[in-house]
């Protein structure tokens, strides 16, 4: 059984919790959410442009990337260190790697896809190729053994998502409003409707993000959906907090994991 599978094969819905590497103490920022109860981590890739993302990540961004941080800015390589050591202290949680195409295809989709293997990746999300754009990445991803997780949004429509799926592995990611994280959410009776469409279509598990930030919201959230997707509410607490972050995060982690793990239940 893949990691994916045993992660939102569990009784309850899955909290997928996302940081980016290299702001603050990866590792320990790391180890935090699992502790905390996340049982999906999504790892950011720092960029110099990223366009999906609202104010909290792109200064996230901007911090791992500082000539300034202790260590220089971070890197690639680097990055693959990080997951290879979470990979060695958590054999059994799920990590996917999420940022933009650039630092992922420069030096060759092959050598990005091995580099994954080797870190014990199980997934990708490239935000900035979309499943037309394929051929750039995907296929060397999944020959090597990793995911290529979809995003499907408000905007994809009956014609369009047959392709978006085609090509999804591990889980689909459904981005609950259109514009950029952090900033908004949508209503839940319409974020609980495009996830059914979702579902008549697919038998990937469906994990919703994007503005999703209180316990509340996730638990809501996750009365339907297979996963809650939490990012931009962690990405504060760690530019906020710096060598506290890792405790705040944990706290955060678990109270949403409490609300996300008892949705089910609410409507057993």
């Amino acid at each position: 059984m893949s990691r994916f599978a045993a992660a939102f094969g569990k009784a309850h819905p899955a909290l997928v919790c996302f940081v980016t590497a290299g702001d603050g103490d990866t590792a320990a920022i790391l180890d935090a959410l699992v502790d905390g109860g996340a049982d999906v981590i999504e790892l950011g890739m720092p960029f110099t442009d990223p366009m999906a993302d609202g104010p909290s990540i792109q200064l996230a961004n901007l911090r791992a990337l500082d000539p300034a941080r202790s260590g220089g800015a971070i890197t690639t390589a680097e990055i693959f260190e990080i997951a290879a050591a979470f990979r060695a202290r958590h054999p059994e949680i799920p990590l996917v790697l999420m940022g933009y195409a650039n630092p992922m295809i420069r030096r060759g989709a092959d050598w990005f896809a091995n580099a994954c293997a080797r870190a014990g990746v199980d997934g990708v999300i490239c935000v900035d190729t979309p499943p037309e754009e394929d051929a750039e990445l995907g296929p060397a991803l999944r020959g090597a053994g990793v995911a290529t997780i979809r995003l499907a949004t408000p905007t994809t429509d009956a014609a369009r998502l047959p392709q978006v799926l085609e090509t999804a592995t591990g889980f689909l990611y459904y981005v609950s409003v259109a514009g950029i994280t952090g900033l908004q959410q949508a209503a839940t009776a319409s974020i609980q409707e495009a996830v059914a469409r979702l579902k008549a279509g697919t038998d990937l598990p469906i994990a919703v993000g994007f503005g999703v930030r209180t316990p509340e919201q996730a638990g809501a959230i996750a009365r339907f959906a297979d996963g809650v997707v939490v990012g931009s509410a962690l990405v504060e607490l760690v530019g906020q907090h710096d060598a506290d972050a890792p405790a705040k995060v944990r706290e955060l982690t678990a109270a949403l994991a409490d609300a996300v793990h008892a949705a089910r239940k609410e409507i057993a």
